[in-house]
């Protein structure tokens, strides 16, 4: 993730996990997380999707949580699921949204430290109003729980 992004934050998070899948790359660590949500979360998603629809924002469509499209290769520009990818290289994948009130890119990073593989997913928000603050606010605590769930259920299920 490019660092300019990283010192404009206001909000970011780093999560980090052991990888059983040495031949994984970017886009699959990607997939074996975000692919992979619950129901219950498609429909907390769909919430607060609606919601900011009518307050104006770019948000995913009922039909881009609950059937994403997953194609077999990716480049800059494309979507992923409801994301589009700002960068990609065979070890990171960066994907987000612009809107009025914040800009976020998640980073999945494939790392090999000494022999052991892992993967770090990050968050990374700008903001560029109050309203993005106070939508913070009230997120954060459930992306920060959410995305740990994601991440645990990927390396439990053998994804990563």
């Amino acid at each position: 993730m490019d660092r300019r992004w990283v010192g404009a934050a206001y909000f970011r998070d780093s999560y980090r996990a052991p990888m059983h899948r040495s031949d994984a790359g970017a886009v699959d660590l990607f997939l074996g997380i975000f692919a992979h949500r619950p129901t219950w979360i498609r429909v907390i998603l769909m919430i607060r999707n609606a919601a900011a629809s009518l307050c104006g924002l770019d948000a995913p469509t009922a039909a881009e949580v609950m059937n994403p499209v997953f194609k077999a290769r990716y480049a800059v520009g494309d979507r992923i699921g409801a994301w589009p990818i700002f960068a990609l290289t065979d070890n990171e994948l960066v994907a987000g949204r612009d809107n009025r009130h914040l800009d976020f890119r998640v980073s999945v990073l494939r790392m090999v430290d000494g022999g052991t593989a892992s993967v770090v997913v990050s968050t990374v928000c700008v903001v560029h109003n109050t309203f993005g603050k106070v939508y913070l606010f009230c997120i954060v605590p459930f992306h920060s729980w959410g995305v740990r769930r994601l991440i645990s259920n990927a390396v439990t299920s053998g994804r990563l």
